[in-house]
């Protein structure tokens, strides 16, 4: 009795959310096993960790922690599902479609416009304004962006541009939001509707059905920018998967960093924070919520118009309509994921990306076909378990949402 008593202690004392996140993992790692370069023959395998993986959910359940016990569950339910589904596939067809690499270089391709967008929403939800409105941020960047790169024939010009766009469609979703107090998500779902209408009007009135100007051929932030010096070129892995990356997929990785010592390393930020948390407060000690709020939201539209400029610059090369295609909610979700922090939004913003990634590699294999659709959905099943709150309930800054009345 005396020898059972610790380890019976010690097992109460695990946290069971803890066994809960190693429960997904599990699942994730079964699926995993399946592909290249492991890629086991046997089924077993793959089996006996999504066992595991459901066990951690069940115990985790039983614990009391429900949401993410289930996650567990599903998780290995899925991750052996997928499995079985990669044995089915011919090796020369997984080796062809799972390159890691290439996926790497994919996800970060993936990953930028909805990096610039959620870090856009942190700075705006930071200080208090819910930002529904990213959405049409996005896709509002987008089209000055290619309309202005066309325009001058300077990719950075079309960048700026989009940036102006993006800022004076916050500005005046900030005015209704901040002075007139209006609801910010019926604000935020009309900045959707009204950035689609101009967009679409603007672009048939000018383009009509030719469409857009090719912008494929030019210097548009080619990977080629990036010295030899910095990344070797070569057919090593890292090569592959950093050496074409374009220079807003690095200014991206240097915006995630300035932005996390901005706002929590600095004065300044902590006074963007202070006005998202308790605004009465930070306007007794001098500090101005209406100019912190406006400037924090039309900065937080900039960020988001980069996100539809690199779309339509530098990723697409030319501008269709609606083509953000709720990428704005996929960079909210990541925002709400990484809990309205820098650096964790922009690890949502990765899985989401490689969630593209895969799915579109995946659908490349034959046997695999008829599953195209159905791997596209990938990424948006991904934003409803993040949202609802799987991995952890995220609380949001105090005064989110909340109109200020200065007295």
């Amino acid at each position: 009795m005396t020898a059972a008593a610790p380890t019976v202690d010690a097992i109460r004392s695990v946290n069971p959310r803890w066994v809960g996140a190693a429960g997904i993992f599990l699942g994730v790692f079964a699926f995993w096993i399946a592909l290249p370069p492991v890629e086991t023959t046997q089924l077993v395998w793959p089996a006996i960790v999504a066992a595991v993986a459901v066990a951690a959910g069940v115990w985790t359940i039983r614990q009391g922690e429900k949401r993410i016990g289930w996650g567990a569950i599903v998780s290995g339910v899925l991750g052996f599902a997928l499995a079985v589904l990669a044995a089915q596939a011919a090796r020369s067809n997984l080796e062809v479609a799972i390159v890691w690499s290439a996926l790497i270089a994919s996800m970060l391709v993936y990953a930028t416009p909805l990096t610039y967008a959620a870090l856009g929403g942190v700075f705006s939800e930071r200080s208090g304004v819910v930002n529904i409105g990213l959405e049409g941020m996005m896709l509002t960047g987008a089209f000055f962006g290619i309309w202005g790169a066309a325009t001058t024939g300077n990719w950075l010009l079309g960048l700026l541009i989009a940036m102006g766009a993006g800022g004076a469609l916050a500005l005046v979703y900030a005015f209704f939001a901040i002075h007139l107090r209006s609801d910010q998500i019926v604000g935020g779902t009309a900045i959707n509707f009204l950035a689609l209408g101009i967009t679409g009007y603007l672009f048939i009135d000018i383009y009509g059905s030719n469409g857009t100007p090719d912008l494929s051929n030019g210097n548009w932030l080619k990977g080629e920018s990036i010295p030899d010096v910095v990344i070797s070129r070569g057919s090593n892995f890292f090569s592959q998967a950093f050496g074409d990356l374009n220079l807003m997929i690095w200014l991206s990785f240097a915006i995630v960093i300035l932005a996390y010592f901005f706002l929590f390393r600095t004065a300044a930020g902590l006074r963007l924070r202070s006005v998202g948390e308790h605004p009465r407060a930070a306007d007794t000690v001098g500090i101005s919520v209406f100019r912190t709020r406006y400037i924090s939201v039309v900065f937080g539209g900039m960020l988001s118009a980069m996100g539809g400029a690199y779309l339509s610059i530098g990723f697409v090369h030319s501008f269709n309509q609606n083509m953000t295609e709720g990428r704005g909610f996929i960079a909210l979700a990541a925002m709400i994921f990484g809990k309205w922090r820098p650096i964790p939004a922009f690890g949502a913003c990765c899985l989401f990306g490689f969630s593209s990634a895969l799915a579109q590699r995946l659908g490349t294999i034959p046997s695999w076909s008829s599953y195209a659709v159905l791997f596209q959905a990938l990424p948006y099943a991904l934003t409803l378990i993040a949202v609802a709150g799987v991995i952890g309930r995220s609380i949001p800054p105090a005064a989110d949402g909340q109109p200020y009345v200065k007295q």
